[in-house]
């Protein structure tokens, strides 16, 4: 079943869950094979915030700029 279109963190994570339901039983993500569930856990992970054009270590921005107001506001 091919995956799913979106950058939301629900079909982020149903991917890696269609991905590694797919792991347990054919033995393969893609071409590659992971020996272990956790490194095929990593793998769908990896593919999947590929696909929606995420990363791993994304941060989101609303944080940083309330920060910059709140210095611009105090000063």
């Amino acid at each position: 079943m091919p995956l799913k279109k979106g950058r939301s963190r629900q079909t982020v994570s149903s991917n890696i869950g269609e991905m590694v339901h797919s792991w347990e039983n054919s033995g393969a993500i893609g071409t590659s094979h992971p020996a272990s569930k956790k490194k095929a856990l990593k793998q769908a992970t990896a593919i999947a915030l590929k696909k929606a054009g995420k990363s791993k270590y994304q941060r989101s921005t609303k944080g940083k700029s309330s920060k910059k107001s709140l210095r611009l506001v105090r000063s």
